[in-house]
């Protein structure tokens, strides 16, 4: 079944469905946060899909529910620092929130080209690496993206454009 197919069921009380869309999307969830947060990815991946059930009856089907879920996820990122006593700009970069929640930021992963990624992602504004995720590890669309980020199609591609242009120049200067 597909994600519309799983919401219908869901909301007419099929409790299964409801565990097909998290089973379905507990991963990418997990991973938008683990590469923005040191710590508490499980408490806000948890949080998400709370929000999630809460508001099951407010998704309109605009978007992809993957799109919407998404946008949930934000929310709670945002959320998350403000709780920590962070005033958070979408033009904040991730390595800086993080190093003030968290510390230093450790390496995800062995591989050296996977840290010099990770670390350049980090350097640009927290929204930029938001919708570069989101284009490339997601999949998402221009319009899904600008979902995501509560912006017109339009600003939604020209900070794709921003965030990829900035990404490379990083990532050329590691």
């Amino acid at each position: 079944m597909d994600d519309a197919a799983l919401v219908h069921a869901w909301r007419g009380g099929d409790a299964s469905a409801g565990e097909r869309l998290v089973e379905r999307h507990f991963p990418a969830v997990y991973g938008f946060f683990r590469h923005k947060i040191g710590s508490d990815v499980e408490d806000l991946v948890q949080r998400t899909f709370l929000r999630c059930v809460e508001a099951r009856d407010a998704f309109r089907g605009e978007s992809s529910f993957r799109t919407y879920l998404f946008a949930i996820a934000r929310n709670e990122l945002f959320g998350h620092y403000r709780r920590r006593g962070l005033d958070v700009d979408p033009d904040a970069t991730a390595s800086g929130l993080l190093d003030a929640v968290a510390g230093p930021a450790s390496a995800i992963d062995a591989k050296r080209e996977h840290r010099l990624l990770v670390r350049a992602l980090r350097s640009l504004p927290l929204d930029d690496q938001i919708a570069l995720e989101l284009m490339y590890f997601e999949e998402l669309t221009g319009p899904e993206i600008a979902v995501v980020l509560g912006v017109p199609e339009g600003t939604a591609r020209t900070r794709l454009r921003r965030a990829r242009l900035a990404l490379e120049r990083t990532l050329a200067e590691f």
